[in-house]
């Protein structure tokens, strides 16, 4: 029998009922997932979006996997940039996320190097060695099982391909006040209002202090094989962007 329990938000459970739990938040925000990231951030996830597709330095022909890439803000730039000649993967666990990301990339009229799954981030359905890059944006704190998400990413990365983390993490002593009456007051409040539900932003708060800090996750990255890691404070730590290379 398996006791092994993990955490959901604030509260301990049972570690093989996570992957259903997080599933069901992301059914229910998924349509509103857009306008509440705006509401969350004031806009501001569109920076750090547009600083880690700089960063990830693609080129025309390289095969990119946006992982837990929900509605498509980073493959749909990803897509332009490998041109016809490179390809795109938009994979996320959740049916409900990876519908709406396909519909948006029908709408800007993206679809001849894009490909679209619904994989788990801890087990991925593709070979060894075959992309060249690889982005998590804002979705390996839900993942139940990170050591085996990061492993699972190191062996589809090709040797010299470049992983990136981009990640709530923990920010400056300054703001920390601030930011908690933030996450845990006007969070909920504007899942409630914009969304009718507030249970799920509640959890989202939660699930951001309950993600390895800076150094931890660099650890965790090191640990598993990923060399030259490193890591970005983006707004003060309220974000970090973490890298890494297979050798």
């Amino acid at each position: 029998m398996n006791d092994k329990t993990t955490h959901f938000g604030f509260k301990d459970i049972p570690w093989e009922e996570k992957q259903g739990k997080v599933a069901e938040v992301f059914h229910s925000v998924a349509g509103k997932y857009d306008l509440m990231n705006d509401l969350m951030s004031m806009g501001i996830h569109r920076v750090w979006k547009r600083y880690t597709i700089e960063l990830a330095a693609v080129k025309p022909g390289m095969r990119i996997l946006d992982l837990a890439g929900g509605t498509g803000d980073l493959a749909a730039k990803f897509s332009r940039l490998v041109g016809k000649d490179g390809q795109v993967v938009l994979a996320d666990i959740n049916g409900s996320m990876l519908q709406v990301g396909r519909s948006r990339m029908a709408d800007r009229g993206l679809a001849g190097n894009l490909d679209y799954a619904q994989a788990n981030a801890e087990c991925l359905p593709f070979p060894d060695n075959y992309f060249d890059r690889i982005t998590i944006a804002f979705g390996l704190r839900n993942v139940t099982d990170k050591d085996a998400a990061l492993r699972s990413m190191r062996r589809v990365l090709k040797p010299g391909g470049q992983v990136m983390v981009l990640e709530f993490s923990k920010p400056a002593k300054a703001i920390s006040p601030l930011y908690d009456t933030y996450s845990f007051k006007l969070l909920p409040m504007l899942g409630k209002l914009f969304a009718n539900d507030s249970a799920s932003y509640q959890y989202l708060a939660e699930s951001i202090r309950m993600h390895p800090d800076q150094a931890t996750l660099q650890g965790m990255m090191d640990e598993v094989g990923f060399v030259n890691t490193d890591y970005i404070n983006l707004s003060a730590g309220i974000v970090a962007l973490h890298r890494g290379y297979k050798a």
